[in-house]
């Protein structure tokens, strides 16, 4: 089932991109108030968690640098609640899925089935040590279609996500470390200029770079070593095969189904970069 874990994830994605690369989302939480895209992104992600401190929100979400989640929460939920925020999250993201995919593939019978497989799949995983995937069970599943896609796509993204960081932290690989191989994976060299985390202060970002060369993950040179392109390597089929519970709801013929109907979906997604 990892290939299928894989598979999925390189279909859904795109759905899910939009909430972070069109306007729409961003719109919509600029018009509740909130000041900057940070804000809203804190705000509207966290918020299934309920009002909870930022250090919960800097552990669940993990990747952040120290003190990043304390710079929007809980500030940005003093005026705004985070209910308030989640919804317009979700009609803002399927504002965008809207307007790219246009009305006849929105509108069509392809991709309501679609959402209804999606959403078969990502309300039947259980929940134990999936924080942010629990979170996100706990709201309600829109009636509309398209919506419905968006909100389960991404309770599966979350569902990832939280195995993702299961594995990192098996691992012994931390949110920063965790970029700076992701960077080097894509080929970004040096991985400190990656954009997750070129603005964080340079004496951390050296002690990070050190903190791998002393563990033997990367050379001199700042590129991946044998063991680092292994690490790597075990962090992403183990982040697989996690990610796998939420297919096993599906038959396997309604895989290939939802496969098929949401192949023509991303590929129009992909043409736009989610945008």
């Amino acid at each position: 089932m990892t290939h299928i874990a894989r598979r999925m994830f390189e279909l859904l994605e795109p759905i899910c991109l939009v909430t972070y690369c069109a306007a729409e989302c961003n719109e919509e939480l600029v018009a509740l108030g909130h000041r900057t895209y940070w804000d809203g992104y804190f705000a509207s992600r966290a918020a299934p968690l309920g009002r909870v401190e930022a250090h919960v929100v800097h552990a669940a979400f993990y990747n952040f640098a120290d003190g990043e989640a304390a710079r929007h929460i809980p500030s940005a939920w003093e005026t705004i609640p985070p209910e308030a925020s989640v919804a317009a999250r979700e009609r803002g993201s399927a504002a965008s899925l809207r307007r790219i995919l246009g009305d006849e593939l929105a509108d069509s019978p392809g991709l309501v089935r679609a959402a209804d497989l999606t959403t078969k799949a990502a309300t039947s995983a259980p929940t134990e040590g999936r924080v942010m995937y629990a979170g996100m069970r706990t709201l309600a599943v829109p009636s509309d279609p398209v919506a419905r896609l968006w909100h389960s796509a991404t309770m599966l993204r979350e569902h990832r996500g939280d195995g993702h960081i299961a594995a990192l932290v098996g691992a012994r690989i931390g949110g920063t470390e965790a970029h700076v191989l992701s960077a080097l994976e894509q080929g970004i060299h040096p991985p400190e200029s990656f954009g997750r985390i070129h603005h964080l202060p340079k004496q951390r970002l050296a002690a990070v770079m050190d903190g791998l060369r002393e563990r033997g993950l990367i050379d001199t040179e700042s590129h991946f070593t044998d063991a680092g392109r292994e690490v790597k390597h075990r962090i992403e089929a183990l982040t697989d095969e996690l990610a796998t519970p939420p297919y096993e709801a599906l038959s396997p013929a309604e895989l290939d189904e939802l496969i098929t109907e949401l192949e023509p979906i991303t590929a129009t997604l992909v043409a736009t970069g989610s945008q």
